[in-house]
């Protein structure tokens, strides 16, 4: 569950902060996803390629952090 807290009426920030926390949690994707009908074949090549892109991002990150 997300919650968000309205400080001082500030009501615009709350919404920044709600829209932050929903596109971390993954739920804007979630819809367009659900929006239409995915094949199985695609949501498998989908898949493969965000997997391929995380083990990118991971090596990148590995390699500055070793000083490659």
């Amino acid at each position: 569950m997300v919650t968000v807290n309205v400080r001082d009426n500030n009501v615009d920030q709350a919404l920044r902060v709600l829209k932050k926390k929903l596109q971390r949690e993954g739920v804007f994707r979630e819809m367009k996803m659900r929006r239409d009908y995915e094949k199985p074949s695609e949501k498998r090549k989908r898949e493969k390629a965000e997997s391929v892109r995380r083990w990118r991002k991971m090596e990148r990150k590995k390699r500055d952090r070793d000083g490659f």
